[in-house]
């Protein structure tokens, strides 16, 4: 069954992502045990897919998160706004001065280089946005009366306390009763569900919210990890793209749940940290559609590939409802983001359309 996407004027937004967003610590070309300084981005698996659609692919978007208020929740906020994403949705919640109660979320990450893999340490205990409740927003005032096309959360909001995956769920069951579609990356890190029950844990959260979901998304763990569906013939450590590995398990996920309208998968296989095989693969109304299989391509910063990837197929399957396309520019767009430094794109869709025409690396002047 084909997406229907609401008309525009119903909706004040495109697309509203709903998570924690963190301030990002980045000591670039060093590590985070023996640097001096750091240099500042924002980022959340949730929300850079919000600020994807709204920078690169000139979108309305905004973002349902919570912040303490103190200066680095107003850092926080300043750096949203400089991406263009809409803030009337933030909670502001006062600061005790120490973050005894309520605090803002932290987030070391080194980039990793050649044998020496990506490296994140979170600091995200007693976040704000992990404390929030369903009833802490209007859902009938958000999906209804001021409307939005698509709603995006994911697994990393699931995974920050008993309480966010209500909030995940009350959200997708307002958007669906509006008529939004509802987008969810399962995102599996284990660290975040070590301590509350681990991959059983996340299977049983996971496994409730994709009951809402239109369109599943994911890498090359993430089905096997979140929902149980094991992919067959793939090594551990993602040596090797299998393609049609990851096709017979599509195949098995949609027949479990039949309200998935779309599945996409991200296929990266690993030869050191800066260069790695990247493709994907969709499924929709029945078939299957592969993006351009790019063999080791180079990458920079490697965090935030995935919700890039996110962001591009979002908009193609929006503004095309054509999933070739889709796949396609979520690729590219995925690609062009491991090329900057930070969570967020730093491409322009111009970018994205000549690498999904097939364009290349040379000079533009």
């Amino acid at each position: 069954m084909s997406l229907t996407i609401r008309p525009e004027s119903e909706c004040a937004f495109d697309e509203i992502s709903l998570g924690e967003i963190m301030l990002r610590l980045d000591p670039g070309e060093g590590r985070i045990h023996t640097s001096r300084q750091f240099r500042i981005w924002e980022g959340g698996g949730e929300y850079n897919v919000a600020r994807g659609l709204k920078r690169c692919f000139g979108m309305k978007t905004a973002v349902m998160t919570a912040f303490a208020k103190n200066p680095v929740g107003e850092l926080l906020e300043d750096l949203i706004l400089q991406g263009g994403v809409d803030t009337r949705f933030i909670r502001w919640i006062p600061y005790d001065g120490v973050g005894r109660d309520v605090r803002n979320g932290l987030n070391f990450t080194e980039r990793g280089y050649g044998i020496r893999g990506a490296l994140g340490c979170s600091d995200r205990g007693h976040t704000a946005a992990s404390q929030m409740k369903a009833d802490d927003f209007d859902w009938d005032e958000i999906f209804g009366k001021t409307g939005t096309k698509w709603f995006h959360t994911g697994g990393i909001y699931a995974a920050l306390s008993e309480g966010t995956p209500k909030v995940i769920i009350a959200a997708m069951k307002a958007a669906k009763k509006y008529g939004t579609v509802v987008s969810y990356d399962l995102n599996y890190r284990p660290s975040l569900w070590k301590s509350i029950g681990g991959q059983k844990k996340a299977q049983e959260v996971n496994r409730e919210i994709a009951e809402y979901v239109d369109v599943m998304l994911g890498n090359e763990e993430d089905f096997t990890a979140c929902l149980g569906f094991e992919v067959k013939g793939v090594d551990k450590n993602l040596t090797e793209l299998k393609t049609d590995s990851f096709k017979h398990m599509i195949e098995k996920v949609v027949k479990a749940y039949p309200n998935f309208r779309a599945v996409a998968t991200t296929l990266r296989s690993v030869k050191t940290a800066t260069v790695n095989d990247w493709g994907a693969v969709c499924w929709y109304n029945g078939q299957f559609y592969q993006a351009t299989y790019r063999p080791e391509l180079e990458i920079l910063d490697r965090v935030g590939g995935g919700d890039s990837f996110a962001s591009g197929f979002i908009y193609g399957m929006m503004i095309f409802g054509d999933a070739q396309k889709a796949v396609e520019y979520g690729a590219a767009h995925g690609a062009l983001a491991m090329t900057t430094a930070g969570d967020t794109t730093m491409a322009r869709l111009s970018e994205v359309e000549r690498i999904v025409s097939g364009g290349s690396a040379r000079v533009v002047r």
